[in-house]
């Protein structure tokens, strides 16, 4: 489904991405993981297409998108959930949902967002209620539902982890999981690797620009080099 060879990319005359290798095949969970600072928010930037790539080739679903400016990507299937959850604080919650949708005006629209609310029942009982007011966990879920409104064929997802409490983390991860039953591709970026890992059928270790490792999950977790690096072990 999604292709990258050769990537790179460059803030000003400073290269972070040096020539990254990477694929997922459709119906995959597929994640990155690494330090802070490896890269990996630039990696799926460079994919959505707000961050230029200066080299490499970025092929989805057959198509280059070398030439694709980042709303022609979406209307292809790519869909990202940024870093930092980006909701619209001063929009209600379902206001931030149609705007996921804002390429459809179809009775699907009021469908998908029916799918978002069993997903995350918390958003339906705060539906009219101003985004920013929702704590973290639950501003996570809406920029996760916010993307699926997008009915993407792969969906970006960067560090959907980051500031969670602990049972928050394992509630957004069985949602990641869960995708995979409604046919949605994920590449998923994330610095809890041992998490990450174990709902991933394959996984790429990123440091400082480069994959150094990838392989199966399963092999990665048991992989030394890895469980003293990222997991603490």
């Amino acid at each position: 489904m999604l292709t990258v060879e050769g990537l790179r990319s460059r803030y000003g005359r400073i290269e972070v991405l040096h020539g990254l290798d990477l694929k997922v095949s459709q119906g995959e969970i597929v994640t990155v993981v690494g330090a802070n600072g490896a890269g990996k928010t630039t990696l799926l930037k460079c994919l959505s297409g707000t961050q230029p790539a200066s080299d490499g080739t970025i092929v989805f679903r057959g198509q280059s998108l070398t030439a694709v400016p980042s709303h022609k990507r979406l209307k292809l299937g790519l869909a990202q959930s940024p870093e930092g959850r980006q909701i619209f604080t001063n929009l209600s919650v379902e206001e931030n949902l149609r705007l996921g949708a804002f390429l459809f005006a179809d009775d699907q629209v009021d469908r998908d967002m029916a799918d978002a609310f069993a997903m995350f029942p918390i958003l339906k009982e705060k539906r009219n209620l101003a985004a920013g007011g929702l704590s973290g966990g639950q501003q996570q879920m809406l920029a996760i539902a916010r993307a699926l409104m997008g009915r993407p064929h792969c969906l970006l997802l960067d560090e959907p982890s980051m500031g969670l409490a602990p049972l928050l983390v394992a509630q957004i991860f069985d949602v990641v999981k869960s995708l995979k039953a409604r046919d949605v591709t994920v590449l998923l970026v994330e610095q809890n690797a041992f998490g990450a890992l174990k709902i991933a059928d394959r996984g790429y270790v990123m440091e400082t620009g480069r994959i150094t490792i990838s392989g199966p999950a399963a092999d990665l977790i048991a992989d030394p080099r890895i469980r003293e690096a990222y997991l603490g072990l």
